[in-house]
């Protein structure tokens, strides 16, 4: 897809890899609206560097776990740039709950994160639809995560919501086709705020781990995640698809020379 003129959402779109990915569309040539839950600031900050791409960019408030946000999100994004062509399912909400500790995970929790990451990407989803299909077809991009593949992250609800959100996109790329093409990534460990607030004094130690378990020695930017996003929205043949990016830590640890 040819991003020139073109128009998209972006969930969770002040900051992280939604913060990167609305940059790049902006700098692809894209207007961009940028979805945000309650940080204004941090929204208004990715806007204006959107607008010094030289792409238009507005502001669209909401919880996406309300299917009245989500509708309205997407009536005013396509009141103001007229089309709709990208929908990026980035927002994302989880708990960090020890795993073993299974009665500190609460029914609000589980109902919160499902609600976000998973019912919230089907109802932007849904409110996107008709205008997704017209103008030649569109794209969907959900954010999953490497927590839905290998068991382990913040809680047991996240990683479920992941498993579910990895399903969900197939589910969508075969009930959409050949209209609408769906796809996710599945970040691993992304250096940032999310995870500094999360880990708290451990975030250090457990970055440096993960980037010396890592096929590439490291762990991912915002911008890395969002560049496989643009890939994924360019390749015109793929759709039902998650690609894991995460430095190839789900397939280590590194081997020396090849020798374990």
């Amino acid at each position: 897809m040819d991003l020139q003129g073109k128009a998209a959402v972006v969930t969770g779109g002040s900051r992280g890899v939604g913060a990167a990915t609305a940059l790049m569309l902006a700098k692809a040539g894209c207007a961009v609206a940028i979805n945000y839950a309650s940080d204004i600031k941090a929204a208004e900050a990715t806007a204006a560097r959107c607008r010094n791409a030289g792409a238009r960019a507005i502001l669209v408030q909401g919880d996406v776990a309300q299917d009245v946000a989500c509708r309205a999100m997407i009536a005013q994004a396509t009141a103001e740039f007229g089309r709709l062509d990208v929908l990026v399912n980035n927002a994302g909400t989880t708990r960090f709950v020890p795993f073993g500790d299974l009665d500190a995970v609460t029914e609000a929790d589980w109902e919160r994160i499902f609600a976000v990451n998973v019912r919230g990407a089907f109802q932007c989803a849904r409110a996107a639809r008709a205008a997704l299909a017209a103008d030649g077809g569109g794209v969907i991009i959900n954010t999953a995560s490497v927590a839905a593949y290998v068991g382990a992250g913040s809680s047991i609800p996240y990683c479920a919501s992941k498993a579910a959100l990895i399903n969900l996109t197939l589910t969508l790329a075969r009930t959409l086709a050949p209209d609408i093409r769906v796809n996710a990534v599945a970040p691993g460990f992304i250096e940032g705020d999310w995870l500094v607030r999360g880990l708290g004094a451990d975030y250090e130690s457990i970055k440096a781990k993960k980037s010396s378990e890592a096929l590439l020695n490291a762990v991912c930017q915002p911008e890395d995640i969002a560049q496989v996003i643009m890939g994924l929205i360019a390749a015109d043949k793929v759709t039902g698809q998650t690609l894991v990016v995460d430095a190839g830590h789900s397939h280590g640890p590194r081997l020396a020379h090849g020798i374990k």
